[in-house]
């Protein structure tokens, strides 16, 4: 598996097809919500299996933080590591721009995952498009 760093309209449209797949489609989340004003804004990344876009993410800085979201894997790519990569290479980024305070809005479910990989609970559950979430954190 390969992360990129989307460089050009394809990659960043292979990015959108996996979120519109993921959120979207599997978990009812409104098109107009999904794909927001901050697109333009964002950094976004993909990641490839044997050159299909599996999973995909954006990252943006926000009051002087690094913002994590969008972060989605394929189901047939869950629990291969694809998530993983996907925030390391998120985490590797934010590193080369300065920032070293991470943060993102977890759906509940995947609270144990980002757990894993370092990052704590720092808010009461909210809705978002829905679904609950949690803001998680983590200095890197």
């Amino acid at each position: 598996m390969t992360v990129k760093v989307v460089e050009n309209q394809k990659e960043l449209e292979e990015a959108f097809l996996v979120r519109k797949i993921v959120f979207v489609e599997e978990q009812n989340v409104p098109l107009e919500e999904e794909i927001d004003q901050f697109e333009d804004d964002a950094t976004h990344f993909v990641i490839y299996h044997e050159g299909s876009p599996v999973g995909a993410g954006r990252f943006r800085v926000v009051d002087g933080y690094g913002k994590v979201e969008r972060i989605c894997v394929l189901k047939e790519a869950r629990k291969t590591g694809a998530g993983k990569a996907i925030m390391k290479a998120i985490e590797s980024f934010a590193d080369t721009q300065g920032l070293h305070k991470l943060k993102l809005n977890a759906q509940t479910h995947a609270i144990p995952f980002y757990s894993g990989l370092g990052y704590e609970v720092v808010s009461e559950e909210f809705l978002d498009a829905g679904i609950p979430h949690k803001t998680m954190m983590k200095e890197v």
